[in-house]
């Protein structure tokens, strides 16, 4: 092994000339002497570290007790961790807080050894990430900083009368298509949506709307193992944009194409049994009102599409709603192909039905008011004697990324809640605007453990549906028995 160092030594001493895309980490003033190796730049034996790799570099601790305090140190390998391109809080967050699933829990950093992180890192193949979305599809690869491409969503795609697997592979051969990739090359992370039932979207949450969308999430895996994708990992659409806040328990708001679902999670689990509160409007709502406000000022526009445009530009929600209807808020914008469009007080009405819907003449609750609800919940279930758990609400969807939402709705909040829940509560915007969900399917795939404790293989799929069929069949036998 000494040979080898020696080699590898006089490899990175020939390349010193090099430039270097990583800046050299300083060892922490506790670290154990290096003796004879304090003789090398801390530069020199870090490009030793990443030549050898973990592997051989755990091989060659024999070599001397320095160079063993060397290899062994964790801020060496989470140094390299974290020079990445991916955010070091990110994977940093993901290497503590999601090792493990079902249930998650916080791993502190000293129980890890990031030697071997990094080693498993390095060996995670790229995935193909699809955000089904309830307005449109984002997809893209994870190696990538963000997604590549855009499309309706598998709930509205294709012909909607044709049955759900013949739609489903439709769609996952479109993108692939898209993509210029083989369904056998890459494990797969896809989004499944809350609201979901039979093509309609569900504001209930009954045993049969529960029931569909465990049908969907079967029929996703079926579809794509069909395809001979290699693994598939499929998480709720919510608990990817709470991953990608950084968190792995609260409640997102998820202001969807059609309707608004407030879900609490629990340590990445959806609490179907707390309740899930649906919000009868969506980003289409508010985008229809806009276009109310502005035929009635008579404005021209050619499209939905030109109206949506001016919303995502202009229009913001009020910390104060009656004090802003006093003040001077006209702005413009440019439509491509449209000319400028001014609004005024539309700015902040479009928005202003998320809290008060009935000025939209909406007959739903406000959007405070379905959280306040759902706080209730969880608060009435104690899941865990801590209730801070609830108190963080992350936003998610692209109507979400209006200006002054998270403080209008931490504002609304306080008042409605009393003392004691409404201390300490925290909205946070959505982390990464419209694309969440996608992100935070990016943070779980680069896991060192993604393998091995987030995906499906086909054959664990075909045993757990084995399980499931005999498992209904043994309920039936028993149902039929209890009849006589």
């Amino acid at each position: 092994m000494a040979v080898v160092l020696r080699k590898v030594l006089g490899s990175v001493l020939h390349r010193s000339g090099s430039s270097s895309s990583r800046h050299s980490p300083e060892l922490p003033e506790d670290h154990p002497p290096l003796g004879d190796l304090n003789l090398i730049p801390t530069d020199v034996l870090v490009q030793i570290l990443l030549l050898l790799g973990p592997r051989d570099a755990a091989r060659t601790s024999s070599v001397c007790k320095s160079w063993r305090a060397l290899v062994s140190d964790n801020a060496i390998w989470l140094y390299f961790i974290m020079s990445e391109q991916e955010p070091w809080d990110a994977l940093v967050f993901a290497e503590t807080h999601l090792r493990e699933v079902p249930r998650l829990c916080f791993v502190p950093p000293s129980q890890l050894s990031f030697m071997n992180v990094y080693s498993k890192r390095a060996m995670v193949p790229g995935s193909i990430i699809i955000d089904g979305g309830s307005g449109y599809c984002k997809y893209g690869r994870s190696k990538y900083c963000f997604p590549t491409g855009r499309c309706a969503t598998f709930l509205e795609f294709g012909n909607l009368e044709s049955p759900m697997h013949a739609r489903l592979h439709y769609f996952f051969t479109t993108i692939f298509s898209r993509m210029q990739v083989k369904a056998s090359s890459q494990p797969v992370v896809v989004s499944l949506p809350i609201c979901y039932v039979d093509g309609q979207h569900n504001c209930t949450n009954t045993e049969s709307a529960r029931a569909s969308r465990k049908q969907l999430k079967e029929a996703i895996y079926s579809v794509l193992f069909d395809m001979n994708v290699p693994a598939v990992c499929a998480i709720d659409q919510a608990v990817l944009a709470l991953f990608s806040a950084r968190r792995t328990s609260g409640i997102v708001v998820n202001i969807g194409f059609h309707v608004t679902s407030v879900v609490p999670i629990l340590e990445g689990i959806v609490r179907h049994d707390i309740g899930i509160e649906i919000v009868g409007q969506g980003a289409l709502k508010l985008t229809a009102f806009l276009r109310e406000l502005m035929q009635q000022r008579n404005i021209n526009f050619e499209s939905l599409y030109t109206v949506r445009t001016i919303k995502e530009k202009l229009c913001y929600v009020a910390a104060d709603y009656e004090a802003e209807l006093q003040n001077d808020t006209e702005a413009s914008c440019e439509v491509v192909g449209e000319g400028w469009f001014t609004l005024s007080k539309e700015r902040f009405k479009t928005g202003e039905i998320l809290f008060q819907p009935h000025i939209g003449g909406l007959r739903t609750l406000g959007l405070h008011r379905a959280v306040a609800l759902c706080m209730d919940h969880c608060l009435a279930a104690e899941a865990t004697p801590d209730n801070r758990w609830f108190k963080t609400v992350v936003l998610a969807g692209g109507t979400s990324c209006l200006p002054g939402l998270s403080e209008r709705l931490e504002k609304e909040l306080c008042k409605i809640l009393p003392a004691s829940m409404s201390k300490g509560i925290e909205v946070i915007p959505p982390p990464c605007g419209t694309d969440s969900a996608w992100y935070g399917a990016k943070i779980v795939s680069s896991m060192s453990t993604f393998m091995d404790s987030w995906c499906v293989t086909k054959k664990q799929f075909r045993q757990m549906m084995r399980r499931n069929m005999i498992c209904t069949l043994e309920q039936m036998q028993l149902d039929f028995f209890m009849m006589f």
